[in-house]
């Protein structure tokens, strides 16, 4: 057995057999066999596996490949013993005599690793038996035999050597030889399993360390204790501990088993009587045929918060407001007890993985308010590549970062991959929810949609790689999209590309040094994040390093690859050192882990990880200081004065444990963005959805086993509190005043467009709005062996049309925005009798409609939002949801809540409403964005007719009143006024109206909207006028 490098939890393993075995020991299971050829008796490692055989054949193996490079002929039998140490092989064995069994080799062979060659042999008349390399003397060994000869010889000069003998007994002989790692120690082992120490014994030291070496304590004897029943128990000790136990076995080694056998009913048992074939008994009829007992044990103790219920089972439940507070006490205090029990290795409960429960009426059912008491907003998971999530919300409180993506969004940029718009319309999105769960959907799309993402393997769907850990693909991300948007700011604006350069680069020139010519080349280079780098250290061998000494490294790194030097004409030694020109203003450190075991105990480190830093920069080289180091620095007024730099946060990689996959969250002080200044921290865990603020000893405290950064975020001290508005004051409108088509190029649009001369968009202003969607990928459901059916992700919708309407003025009525939006995706379901759309409206080769990309379609509303318009519509919170805005509650104005009767749980739909006061029969076949959203507009104004004459609460009696009457579903034509004989309008819980299966002729007279909307047409005339 022999390990494939120094650091390495890889070991290969060999044996009386013709195959290795390739093995992972933190995993526990064999992960490649390879074919040898050959029976392997004995395996050191020294740059290569070294593999001794049963033949006396030395096969060198090289470690990545596991493939033979040479072989050599030590010995005419058996290898008995051998030792590497600083490319010298040395090997003790057996050599055979003719008509006689084989005997100990008096040569001891020397090989060199590094010329791949024989050495002289090392002569020794007794036999050489053992052969053991001093550590710290490159060329001496130690050569023994059978009986306890030693000599100490050196391989380049044979003929000197000392010579000693082991004191072993007569009859027994030598078994083994090994050296202590200081070289002060030898152990000889003989056939009667003695120990022979040899050293001095007044500096006796085994490790390389200089600690006094530590002998077992003497074992104090037990105190007498009698076992009867007036003993009490607690007057018996038990053990103490912290850390993990060795019988806690892994993740992986933890397997599902089978159900156990359900026990037998007794009536069966009583009535059982033998049978020509096995025991037939009388059917006691307890159960429902099929049905089965449950008899898997469930666990009971684990610390998991319990699911909310959903929101529309809350409605059915009684007014108890105790019940609900009580369930989410007893959460918390769940979850201050795990979080207190920081002696035990369990993932406290509000870092474990939450997930999202769908009832039939999807994600809306779902109570997000039960898992975020805060005014700062989660993200939803069930969303392809929302494992970014974390990384989100560490760039969202990022003031400087913050204020660079909503500059960029408030500019004129258009494009449909411009991952910095994306941000800014998140960071808008999440700072408008004040605590409402939000989800990334246009962003998470657009990052998907860059092929670079997919070639870097940082996609979901691209990262199946079992090499491609969480930590190593969020650090590869975090990487991607600082470059990215600099790209997409170089593509509108040097100016703004100059300023992202000064924020988040750190400019070096690199000097690049061949080391055969002596030729040294300069390149300039700009790096958007650091990875830190970790000098050969361990923990046994020196002092731990400061984080600051890390970064310092990390800065000054200097890297030696082959290349191709100009001067030399062929590949040859480059070593290459940074120059560093310039530091920015946030600093993001990748801390490369990469599951070693050191750096990860380093990290463990309380206090390690400085909430402040301080960079001074001269001379082309950086120096860091923390703790104590900055305090003398400040004191004494050093110059130049170091750039102070506060921790914003990072992004912890947690592994959940059992039956979880390891998942990301970010941990952030929400302070650094607030606008009021605040000297006080407030540090907050996002875990996707899940937000709880925690004290900032939690924050900083990591665990090897459960709890490592990834992603480290620091921003100078003078960003804090650094919250720029002024872009809401420089909104680029002019895409509200263009006609733009990607299929049509005719004028028959200027009647659609506003005039910006007297219908800019202002504060207050009112529009009307309404949208259809398309299906692009069906729920998945999972059914359960009872029946029930359980949905594991809803069906995911796109945007596919949209109309904004004019909600006063002279031209009130008339839509400005009639939008259809090109889908880069497969349709899966048009949903044709909800949305009205059929298959080819989208395509832009064969529609006649005006199609828009969804970015310019998105920006129309972003704009109208900021700009403080009032949205006028029908159950707009799911509109919006799906379209991935938020819009305040202070510029919404719903029908469906505007003619809601609170002690009524029922919510109307849009088209009885229409029926019953504005005596319209609509969405008789298909629903139309253009005539639901005029619809709702009227339905307002004649809300504020009743609210004029103080008859709202009247109006609205009447109106249910009716409902109860006709099934809330308007009569159809040629009833009279009478029901039709058919099941009612499933209202859901955002009110608006999901269409009866059979068709409905429609009734009433058709509105002015659908007269008047002609592409032909040079105008539009107001069905309100």
């Amino acid at each position: 057995m022999s390990f494939l490098g120094k650091s390495s939890s890889e070991i290969i393993v060999a044996g009386c057999q013709n195959v290795m075995f390739k093995v992972d020991i933190e995993q526990g299971r064999i992960i490649e066999e390879v074919p040898t050829g050959s029976e392997y008796t004995i395996m050191k490692f020294c740059r290569y596996v070294l593999a001794g055989t049963n033949t006396g054949l030395v096969h060198v193996i090289e470690p990545q490949t596991l493939t033979v490079v040479k072989e050599w002929q030590a010995h005419s039998s058996k290898i008995n013993w051998m030792d590497a140490q600083n490319n010298y092989l040395v090997t003790c064995g057996w050599t055979t005599r003719p008509h006689a069994p084989p005997m100990l080799d008096r040569l001891a062979k020397v090989f060199d690793l590094n010329k791949r060659e024989q050495l002289p042999p090392l002569s020794f008349p007794s036999g050489a038996a053992f052969v053991q390399m001093h550590p710290k003397m490159s060329t001496t060994a130690i050569v023994a035999s059978q009986n306890g000869q030693l000599q100490v010889i050196d391989i380049h000069n044979p003929n000197t050597f000392n010579l000693h003998q082991a004191n072993i007994g007569y009859s027994s002989c030598l078994a083994g030889l090994v050296m202590a790692p200081s070289g002060e120690a030898w152990g000889l082992i003989d056939q009667e399993n003695a120990v022979i120490l040899w050293g001095s014994p007044k500096t006796l030291q085994f490790s390389e360390t200089a600690n006094p070496t530590e002998f077992a304590d003497e074992i104090a004897p037990l105190r007498a204790m009698p076992i009867d029943t007036d003993l009490p128990l607690s007057v018996i000790g038990l053990p103490h501990y912290r850390e993990k136990l060795f019988s806690f076995w892994p993740n992986e080694q933890i397997y599902e088993v089978g159900h156990p056998a359900p026990v037998t009913d007794p009536d069966i048992l009583k009535t059982m009587v033998a049978a020509q074939i096995g025991y037939r008994a009388r059917n006691p009829r307890k159960t429902l045929r099929n049905q089965v007992q449950e008899i898997r044990i469930t666990d009971s103790g684990d610390l998991t918060i319990a699911a909310p219920k959903f929101l529309s089972e809350k409605t059915h439940e009684p007014e108890t407001p105790t019940s609900t507070e009580r369930r989410i006490s007893d959460a918390e205090a769940l979850i201050n007890a795990a979080l207190l029990g920081s002696t035990k290795a369990e993932v406290p409960v509000m870092y474990r993985n939450v997930e999202i429960k769908y009832s039939k009426f999807g994600v809306d059912d779902f109570d997000f308010k039960y898992y975020n008491k805060t005014r700062h907003s989660g993200l939803e998971t069930h969303i392809t590549n929302s494992y970014l999530n974390p990384l989100l919300q560490l760039f969202k409180y990022i003031p400087i970062f913050r204020n660079c993506a909503l500059q960029h969004a408030a500019g004129s940029c258009l494009s449909e991959k411009c991952l910095l718009c994306e941000l800014g319309y998140l960071f808008d999105m999440i700072e408008k929810a004040d605590g409402q769960s939000c989800q990334a959907t246009n962003f998470l799309k657009a990052f998907s949609s860059i092929p670079e993402a997919r070639r870097l393997a940082i996609t979901e769907d691209a990262s199946n790689q079992p090499q491609n850990t969480l930590e190593a693909r969020i650090q590869s991300a975090s990487r991607f999209l600082l470059e990215q948007i600099a790209l997409d700011a170089r593509r509108i604006s040097d100016v703004e590309f100059g300023r992202l350069v000064q924020y988040f680069c750190t400019e070096s020139t690199v000097r690049m040094h061949c080391m055969n010519c002596r030729h040294e080349t300069f390149r300039t280079e700009a790096s958007r994040s650091i990875d830190l780098f970790y000098k050969r250290w361990t923990l046994f061998s020196q002092s731990a390093p400061t984080f600051a000494e890390v970064l310092i490294d990390s800065f000054n790194r200097e890297t030696e690859r082959k290349g191709f030097c100009n001067r030399c004409k062929k590949y040859a030694p480059i070593v290459s050192r940074p120059q560093i020109r310039s530091i920015p203003s946030v600093l993001i450190l990748n801390t490369g882990l990469e599951n070693n075991a050191d750096k990860r105990e380093l990290w463990a480190t309380p206090g390690w990880l400085p909430v402040e830093i301080g960079l001074v920069y001269h001379g082309q080289t950086v120096m860091c200081f923390e703790g104590e180091g900055l305090r003398n620095l400040r004191r004494t007024r050093h110059n130049p004065e170091p750039t102070i730099y506060e921790l914003v946060g990072f992004v912890a990689d947690i592994n959940s444990g059992e039956r979880q996959k390891s998942h990301l969250v970010s941990l952030v002080n929400v302070a650094m963005s607030d606008q009021e200044p605040g000297d006080q921290d407030r540090w907050h865990l996002f875990n996707d959805f899940l937000v709880r603020q925690i004290p900032q000893k939690e924050s900083l405290q990591f665990a090897s086993s459960w709890k490592m950064p990834t992603v480290v975020a620091y921003q100078i001290q003078g960003a804090r509190n650094f919250v720029d508005n002024s872009w809401k004051d420089y909104l680029d409108t002019r895409c509200l005043y263009a006609d733009y088509s990607m299929n049509h190029t005719d004028d028959s649009r200027n009647g659609w467009v506003l005039n910006p001369e007297h219908e800019a968009p202002q504060a207050g202003t009112h529009v009307a709005i309404d949208s259809e969607f398309v299906a692009l990928q069906q729920a998945e459901i999972e059914i359960r062996a009872d029946g029930d059916r359980e949905v594991i992700r809803p069906t995911r919708l796109g945007l596919a049309r949209v109309s904004v309407l004019r909600g006063s003025g002279m031209d009130e009525g008339i839509p400005f925005i009639n939008d259809y939006i090109t889908v880069n995706e497969p349709v899966v379901d048009y949903l044709t009798q909800y949305s009205g759309l059929s298959e080819g409206d989208l395509d832009a080769r064969t529609s006649s409609h005006v199609l828009v990309p969804l970015k310019h379609a998105y920006k129309k509303l972003w704009l109208l939002l900021n700009l403080g318009c009032i949205f006028i519509g029908h159950g707009l919170p799911s509109d919006f949801r799906t379209i991935n805005i938020h819009v305040p509650k202070s510029q919404v104005l719903d029908t469906v809540t505007l003619f809601h009767l609170q002690t009524q749980k029922r919510k109307l739909s849009l088209r009885f409403l229409s029926w019953y006061f504005l005596k319209e029969d609509i969405q008789g076949e298909t629903h139309d964005s253009i005539e639901d959203a005029i619809t709702a507009l009227k339905l307002w104004r004649k809300y504020e007719e009743f609210k004029d004459a103080g008859i709202v609460s009247q109006m609205l009696e009447e109106v249910y009143h009716k409902g109860r009457k006709y099934g809330y579903k308007p009569p159809s034509e040629g009833q009279s006024g009478k029901l039709t004989d058919g099941r009612s309008t499933d209202i859901s819980s955002s009110g608006r109206a999901t269409p009866t299966m059979f068709r409905e002729a429609a009734s009433g007279p058709q509105t002015p909207m659908s007269k008047k909307l002609s592409r032909d047409s040079e105008y539009f005339e107001s069905p309100l006028r």
